[in-house]
């Protein structure tokens, strides 16, 4: 016999999953404490939903604020990655009100007529936007440490301003922490430039590395998702078993660990510094940190492209060929890790300072 939603005692699960915060049918014990795991250090994230990917989780986190704000137009920008799904897979054109085009083959330019592109750490371009389509737009979506161009910090309160202005027209503004999520704190991005967002999308450190990814926010949006809501969402895979167990162990670790934060800063720290003495410009937040081989302080996509990216791919061949292996791009991130010894910090940086 197949149950459906209908059945009473699934109607009743349902029920009780969403009232812990949880938004999707029959929970298992697993996928209730990784949540209640997750929303202790994301208070945020009211309520959540269980994926597969981070791509999954901003795709279906815009979905969510279309159909919470009826609206189609969305704001990401130039230079932050949200995942492949269609509608983000899009460059700039020669200004900020360009229709976005597609950067990808495969990829009808209809999908991205609602994208609009802004620069990071532009105030001026995302006001330029909300003056033009201010009540279309459903939601900005942000990597709130951009770390897909290279590390590029907010600065000048920017994510201020950017919460400021959601508020102003309506807006949803979802913060990106597939990468900055667990890193940066343990309440990630959020916590660490005490900004709240109305939505979070948070990738595979909550499946402890596993396939897995979650996406939340206030109870009012993610009331729109169905079983309770009319905006479709569904996952066969979604919150399974061994990836909720490996989250919910993971988690639990970083919570009863908080030292661990101090440690990584002390490490990027010394790398950091190594990077600005073999004449790299530096960006770093926490544990989360880039070399550029530029004179110019990088503060948005634009700055990044001045980086001398062949003196880059020497020093990545450099680095390799001495047994250091790090970011092959020079618009990657570098990532430093708890599993990294203290010798293992100061090998590296004595290997980095002697590139010539």
């Amino acid at each position: 016999m197949i149950l459906g939603h209908s059945h009473p005692k699934i109607a009743e699960a349902v029920k009780a999953a969403c009232e812990k915060g949880l938004t999707f049918g029959a929970p298992t014990k697993g996928e209730v404490e990784l949540a209640e795991l997750i929303r202790a250090v994301f208070p945020s994230m009211e309520k959540m939903r269980m994926v597969n990917s981070g791509t999954e989780a901003t795709m279906s986190a815009i979905r969510a604020a279309r159909g919470y704000t009826d609206r189609d137009y969305i704001v990401k920008f130039k230079g932050c990655y949200h995942g492949h799904s269609d509608g983000l897979l899009v460059k700039a054109g020669s200004a900020a009100l360009t229709s976005a085009v597609p950067d990808s083959l495969g990829v009808p330019r209809s999908y991205t007529q609602n994208t609009l592109i802004a620069s990071y750490n532009d105030k001026n371009s995302v006001e330029e936007l909300f003056n033009e389509y201010g009540g279309e737009i459903a939601c900005v979506i942000v990597e709130p440490v951009a770390a897909n161009m290279g590390v590029v910090l907010p600065e000048d309160c920017f994510l201020e301003f950017l919460r400021d202005i959601t508020r102003k027209y309506g807006s949803v503004l979802i913060f990106d922490e597939v990468i900055t999520g667990f890193r940066l704190s343990l309440g990630g991005a959020q916590e660490y430039c005490g900004i709240k967002p109305d939505m979070t999308a948070l990738g595979k450190i909550v499946g402890g590395g596993m396939p897995m990814a979650v996406y939340g926010g206030r109870k009012e949006i993610m009331d729109c998702i169905s079983p309770t809501g009319s905006v479709y969402q569904a996952g066969t895979l979604s919150g399974n078993p061994i990836a909720t167990a490996a989250g919910a162990a993971a988690v639990k670790t970083l919570t009863e660990n908080l030292e661990i934060y101090e440690e990584l800063d002390k490490k990027a720290e010394k790398i950091g510094s190594a990077l600005k003495e073999a004449a790299l410009s530096v960006n770093r937040a926490g544990s989360l940190l880039c070399g550029f081989f530029t004179d110019r302080q990088v503060k948005n996509y634009d700055d990044a492209l001045t980086s001398d990216t062949k003196k880059y791919a020497e020093f990545f061949r450099f680095l390799l060929n001495k047994g250091i292996y790090t970011a092959p791009s020079q618009f990657e991130a570098m990532f430093v890790s708890a599993a990294h010894s203290d010798e293992d910090i100061e090998k590296t940086c004595r290997i980095i300072r002697s590139f010539k």
